[in-house]
């Protein structure tokens, strides 16, 4: 897999994507990562890749230019299944997203900065518009990093624990079960007597009910999604 990021602060992201498991894979060959400055891409000879709005709005917008010159370069040497921008009006990053672009052999993620980009890029170069929550950030390279490393850590062979990423958090719609370690008592505070057991039923269904209560008090959004419905119905029967 390979992601091409588009920045105007490229030593924002660059130490982030060279660490932990995202820089393991790397190293590994599973996922090739590259860091784009556009201000290599403008005309300009001060490197602006920005200027004021029509119609007298406030703040600066990314011009089409440079943003168009980069992705045409990058085009012009490999076929990209997505094209993202990160924006704050759009569709909302989750797992399933992460889950699908892991998918994706090439894909290139636009950094958005200052009041937004032209909006003719997004009309014409973008396929798919990211945000990560409902606030907005000076920049979208802390999105981009966000993306990338949900993203990176589902490929096969980043974690060396594969079954661990499957469990992990909305991977099935649900939260997590709450995990435990050694010492088995540390102050008076017990590990649950079942994850001791040794009775691997017993410690699925623990996990499960542990899984739906916790989505129940957290995040009873998830909960109304037919294939979560089902996994509840298929306890309850237990």
């Amino acid at each position: 897999m390979r992601i091409d990021i588009i920045t105007v602060l490229p030593e924002l992201i660059q130490g982030f994507m060279q660490e932990s498991i995202v820089g393991r894979a790397q190293k590994k060959g599973l996922v090739e990562i590259y860091i784009h400055n556009l201000r290599d891409y403008t005309l300009d000879k001060w490197r602006r890749v920005d200027d004021y709005p029509f119609g007298g709005f406030a703040g600066m917008v990314m011009q089409c230019e440079p943003i168009d010159r980069c992705i045409s370069t990058l085009k012009a040497e490999r076929h990209y299944d997505q094209i993202i921008f990160t924006t704050p009006d759009g569709e909302q990053f989750n797992q399933p997203m992460a889950n699908s672009l892991s998918l994706c052999e090439n894909i290139i993620i636009l950094c958005g900065h200052y009041k937004g980009i032209d909006y003719r890029v997004r009309e014409h170069l973008i396929t798919k518009e990211v945000s990560i929550g409902d606030y907005v950030l000076t920049g979208g390279e802390l999105a981009a990093a966000v993306m990338a490393d949900a993203i990176v850590r589902i490929l096969p062979g980043a974690i060396g624990d594969e079954q661990s990423a499957l469990s992990d958090s909305f991977q099935d719609k649900l939260l997590a079960a709450p995990v435990y370690t050694r010492p088995a008592e540390y102050k008076g505070w017990k590990v649950p007597e079942v994850l001791l057991s040794g009775n691997e039923r017993l410690i699925k269904e623990w996990e499960l009910q542990q899984s739906l209560e916790r989505t129940q008090r957290l995040r009873p959004d998830l909960l109304s999604d037919d294939a979560t419905i089902d996994s509840k119905k298929e306890y309850k029967r237990k």
